[in-house]
């Protein structure tokens, strides 16, 4: 598994307005949460991720739940980032990018075992101004163990808190 190789950059998710930045899988103001930071690797988006003890579904092995929320996370925000680099403009610009999961699929390819970082790797398929559509893979000590696709589309007007 390689290290993420841009760990020195800032996060997608630490770009995020602070009314924005609450989600329980990458929001940094979310003190229970999972905190995942995506970043560049050339075109592809990069997290990695190293599951506690307590995200097991049976001893050894990663709860799928928390593999579909790494893949669900690293999506929206990998959008969001695809979005402004598509738009030529930082991520944190205003107006925010920020995304929500219209769909969201995974298949289970290998046991995710415990004990190791999870890294989740995205490749942005399709992108318009409204939705984009990523595919990923998570890979646990050199084995893909799941991949995955979302369909964000831009947060909808409903969901933007009050100025």
């Amino acid at each position: 598994m390689t290290q993420d190789p841009s760990a020195d950059t800032p996060a997608f998710q630490d770009a995020y307005p602070d009314d924005l930045s609450h989600c329980y899988g990458c929001g940094r103001l979310n003190d229970h949460g999972l905190k995942l930071k995506s970043r560049w690797d050339g075109d592809e988006t990069v997290a990695v991720f190293q599951p506690a003890p307590y995200h097991i579904a049976v001893p050894g092995f990663v709860y799928g739940g928390l593999i579909a929320s790494l893949v669900d996370c690293h999506g929206t925000a990998s959008a969001a980032a695809a979005a402004c680099r598509r738009e030529g403009r930082p991520l944190g610009s205003d107006p925010p990018a920020r995304f929500v999961t219209a769909s969201l699929h995974v298949d289970y390819r290998h046991p995710t075992p415990l004990g190791v970082p999870l890294e989740i790797r995205g490749r942005i398929e399709e992108i318009t101004d409204r939705k984009v559509i990523v595919s990923e893979t998570v890979t646990a000590a050199g084995t893909v163990c799941a991949t995955g696709r979302v369909v964000a589309v831009r947060l909808p007007p409903s969901m933007t808190p009050p100025a």
